[in-house]
């Protein structure tokens, strides 16, 4: 019985490639010389795609339309903005996405990031390895800490309930904004955003990416955050509005941010990194070998159960399962 065809959108690590060369015949679409040639000759045979936010390529209406037999879509990533679900519910599309195996990595990342920021770890450091520790004395007492502080997460998933168990180890007292008050938490819920950012000085957002979280983080909020405010983004660059970001910390509207993520990624703006208020990391919320591990070997399981003709393993909310 031959393999069902199977389209990657990017490069993707080698057990992803491995598992899917197992169950599919695969399609490379970066390898192909003429991409628009290798669609169509194979847009007939085409039953998954696996993609995943850093290939390039989005997975939208335009994309799967052209494959009349396409069944899934296996996103690399908790997140998937990349991906058009609404478009992949509408034409029976299952989208599988890689929840839970990275909860605690992203979760220790945004503490990590929340630290630096809060008490330059890493200015501290190149202070030291600058030989300035020798020539000019001990690194400045931090204007923050962690000792007097109140957060609020934008966001209360899975990621966001991780954060807050870890934050409530730091005895801070925490609060959330959502669409809606989760009757199982006992922090303080805000369904207005800006009113949570007035009542504390950090400010984490997990939330999803995608048109309805676009600048969410806006000049509203960052002035209800206040001069002793600190912003830390572990969700998408498109959720905070970066133009009001860089006026707020370089008008000190705000003390600090730190940010794993960025608009138009891998290419950062460079006002942002002339700002000494500013920590940054290189989107490394899940980058451990054991956590992307897990995650590329979710991927492979979900479009697997598929060839197998068995039910995904984790398919989004907006496109449920309900038969092949």
């Amino acid at each position: 019985m031959s393999k069902p065809a199977l389209l990657m959108t990017g490069p993707m690590m080698p057990l992803i490639m491995d598992g899917c060369d197992d169950a599919f015949a695969v399609h490379r679409l970066w390898e192909a010389g003429d991409r628009e040639r290798l669609l169509k000759e194979v847009a007939p045979d085409i039953r998954a795609i696996c993609t995943g936010g850093h290939t390039g390529v989005r997975t939208d209406d335009a994309l799967m339309g052209r494959f009349p037999s396409l069944k899934i879509v296996g996103n690399f990533g908790v997140g998937y903005d990349s991906v058009d679900v609404a478009a992949a519910a509408r034409r029976g599309v299952v989208v599988t996405n890689t929840p839970d195996v990275l909860t605690e990595e992203v979760a220790d990342t945004a503490l990590g990031l929340l630290l630096n920021t809060v008490r330059e770890f890493y200015q501290a450091e190149k202070w030291l390895r600058d030989g300035r520790w020798v020539k000019e004395g001990d690194y400045r007492l931090t204007p923050a800490s962690l000792r007097d502080r109140a957060v609020g997460i934008a966001g209360l998933g899975r990621i966001g309930k991780a954060i807050g168990r870890r934050l409530e180890a730091f005895g801070l007292p925490v609060s959330y904004f959502g669409r809606r008050q989760q009757p199982d938490v006992a922090y303080k819920f805000y369904s207005d955003l800006v009113a949570m950012a007035r009542d504390v000085d950090t400010l984490i957002v997990v939330t999803p990416g995608g048109t309805g979280t676009q600048n969410l983080i806006n000049a509203a909020v960052l002035k209800a955050l206040g001069p002793r405010g600190i912003l830390i983004n572990m969700s998408r660059g498109s959720v905070v509005d970066e133009q009001a970001l860089i006026e707020a910390l370089g008008k000190r509207t705000i003390l600090a941010a730190g940010l794993d993520v960025f608009q138009g990624e891998p290419q950062v703006n460079p006002a942002l990194l002339a700002l000494g208020n500013l920590t940054a990391f290189p989107h490394v919320g899940s980058a451990s070998q054991h956590t992307r591990n897990r995650m590329g070997q979710l991927v492979v399981d979900n479009l697997a159960a598929f060839a197998h003709g068995k039910p995904p393993v984790t398919p989004v909310l907006e496109t449920p399962f309900k038969g092949w």
